[in-house]
């Protein structure tokens, strides 16, 4: 079945009591943080935590992600090891840059092997949070077999660019769609940056109509309050699913006529239009809302 990460929920790797109920939350994918959510003098007890939750807690099939500390910082080869004998679905790699996704590429291989785990089953999720990265993300992805997602850093990009970060986010509209470009050219998840004020959920709702206008296919969430308006946003319209059921039946008696191409509501009907309401379709039958 096809994995959801239309929302991929962040969880302080700190706190004992949301580690053991991030699973019931309705994320398609929870982010068991190392790094931002943990100040330097709790690093290695919310390594324990972690570890401890990803081997005791059930989590519901929902995709379990570690963020890791920077490559280039002390705590990473702590966290990569101790974690990775876990087994979770995937490490968050922040600020990643080809260079370390190859190196740790090779540590994971050889922890899977002392571990007995399948060659390649931790996945990498690079998280492009600077300009280098912004220009360099379809090298970073083809630096690993193991990368499935990109997740776009807004926050720290803009840090880096010098600039202010806003709410109607134009100041990284060249980022997110480099990135949307490179992960579907790659065929893989580009997820989209958190919209951080949670209490504004009009705000929410048009920050990600925006990303998905660009191509970005899920949003990371930093409260469980903003889940269900991002799938919402996901999930196609009961416009857009009575639309493709309109486009796939005229397509049909198309066919029946001998035409490749055909007329629908005095607009033309071709290839490109077809598969777009077909994965439409497809979409709404595996969300269920068809």
């Amino acid at each position: 079945m096809k994995k959801f990460r239309r929302t991929m929920l962040f969880m302080p790797g700190n706190n004992s009591g949301m580690l053991q109920n991030a699973g019931i939350l309705g994320a398609d994918s929870i982010i068991l943080d190392l790094e931002d959510a943990v100040s330097l003098t709790e690093k290695d007890s919310a390594r324990i935590l972690v570890k401890e939750a990803i081997k005791n807690v059930d989590y519901n099939n929902v995709e379990v992600v570690v963020r890791v500390n920077p490559f280039t910082t002390e705590y990473a080869q702590k966290d990569i090891d101790v974690i990775a004998r876990v087994k979770p679905d995937a490490l968050m790699i922040p600020k990643a840059t080809e260079e370390e996704l190859e190196a740790i590429d090779e540590i994971l291989t050889k922890i899977e092997t002392n571990e007995g785990f399948e060659n390649g089953s931790i996945k990498l999720i690079p998280i492009v949070e600077t300009a280098y990265g912004v220009e360099n993300v379809y090298n970073i992805i083809k630096s690993s077999k193991r990368v499935v997602a990109v997740l776009l850093g807004g926050e720290d990009l803009t840090s880096d660019l010098g600039i202010k970060r806003t709410k109607e986010g134009e100041e990284i509209f060249y980022a997110r769609n480099r990135v949307a470009i490179a992960c579907k050219a790659m065929k893989i998840d580009s997820i989209d940056t958190p919209f951080t004020d949670t209490n504004d959920f009009e705000g929410l709702v048009k920050d990600t109509v925006r990303a998905k206008s660009l191509g970005l296919t899920g949003k990371a969430a930093i409260n469980p309050r903003q889940i269900d308006l991002i799938h919402s946003v996901f999930a196609p319209t009961k416009e857009e699913i009575k639309h493709a059921k309109r486009v796939l039946t005229a397509m049909i008696e198309a066919e029946q006529d001998g035409k490749g191409v055909f007329s629908l509501d005095g607009k033309m009907v071709d290839a490109p239009v077809i598969n777009r309401a077909k994965n439409t379709v497809e979409l709404a039958k595996l969300l269920g809302v068809m």
